[in-house]
Formats: structure tokens, sequence, C-alpha cells
């Protein structure tokens, strides 16, 4: 079970700030346990955000948003209000929101941080890697701790070739696949944007943060 807590609404509402319309989606699984992204919590975003002037185009719960074959199906009878939508908010954890942003070429905002439980349940997947503040709304739906070998929080590093990592050639390049999606969805302005520093406690990933940046 992967642990999520919301992230506070302000910091939710300044993803969608340019966003009229939004589609949300819950997970029935880790989420719902977790009460941060099952049915009750999604209706509770659901009435914020109309507070706050956001349209609500639908919402869908999913049994695991993490199953990239369910969500591509139970999305798919989704898919008038998905494309009526500006963006799509996932309150899921980091897999789940990864799983949605390789479903859609909508923009996707995480409304979830994923926490440490000890032990990564996707790591040999190199989906998630529990780092407590999710970092996916700058990178396109594409975990760049997780996946890029150095863990860069700002990148490309410079040195991958042919769209593949130089420190594991056998890896497409991380960074690459965020200018890839960026420019897919038309929002690669968001590369502008220099993502800060971050506490690297709450992560299970090894080494100085001094790797990282």
């Amino acid at each position: 079970m992967l642990i999520s807590e919301q992230k506070p609404f302000e910091e939710i509402l300044d993803y969608v700030t340019k966003d009229r319309v939004i589609f949300l989606i819950g997970c029935k699984g880790c989420a719902d346990g977790c009460e941060s992204g099952g049915e009750r919590q999604v209706l509770e975003i659901k009435k914020r955000l109309e507070e706050e002037g956001k349209a609500i185009s639908g919402f869908s719960l999913i049994d695991m948003v993490c199953n990239e074959a369910l969500t591509r199906m139970k999305l798919a009878a989704y898919a008038e209000a998905i494309e009526s939508a500006d963006s799509v908010l996932v309150m899921t954890c980091g897999a789940g929101i990864q799983t949605v942003a390789s479903s859609t070429h909508k923009v996707i905002h995480p409304g979830c941080n994923t926490i440490s439980s000890g032990h990564a349940e996707w790591k040999q997947a190199e989906r998630c890697i529990e780092c407590g503040d999710c970092v996916l709304e700058f990178t396109g739906g594409i975990c760049p701790i997780a996946r890029c070998a150095k863990g860069l929080l700002n990148g490309p590093c410079g040195g991958s070739q042919g769209g593949k990592c130089e420190i594991s050639p056998n890896l497409p390049c991380a960074w690459q696949l965020i200018i890839e999606r960026h420019s897919k969805i038309g929002s690669l302005h968001m590369l502008e944007e220099i993502i800060l520093p971050k506490n690297w406690d709450p992560s299970l990933r090894d080494g100085s943060p001094t790797q990282r940046g």
C-alpha cells in the first residue's frame, strides 16, 4: 500500500489557477484507505473548487489507478468530459498520477503527496520513490526523482545521447521524456520554473542531496 496525503488546498488551487474546467480522478485503492483521494475526498475537493469558480466536467473513481490497463479502460468512458476539461486533477499516489499522465494528453495536476512507508512499492518499476513532496506538476506527470538516474529536479544534465541515459544506456533519459511530454500537451513553459531544493528526509533514495538538483 502506498501512503498518500492531500496537498494543501492552496497549493492545488495555485496549480489550477489558469484552468476553467477540471476533471477529477480518485482511487478506490490506497488513496481511499489513506482518506486522501477516495470518493468523499473527491467530492469535497469538487465542492471547494466550485466555490472558487471552477467548473468540474466530471469525475471518476478507479479501483486501482496505478493499473494502466484498468485506468485507460475506465477513462475511455469519460472521454468527452476529459476532452472538455482544461486539465485533470489526480487525487492519488505518485504512481497513479503517472499512470493517468501516460493515459491522456491533458495537463495533469497532482492532488496528493506520497509518503514513505519504509519500502518502495514501485521500486522495480521506477514509478514512485515516495519523496513526500510530489513535483509531477512541474515535470509533465513524469517523475524525475524515480526515473532519472541522477534524480535531477532541474534537467536535463546534458550527458544523454540519442534519448538514452548516460549512466544507464538501456534506459530512456527521463528529462527527454519530460520535454517531449510538455511539448505534446503545450506546457513547455513549465520548464522555465526552477524547482527549489527540497527536504529529502522522507525519500527512500540513498545518497547525498548534493547528488540531486
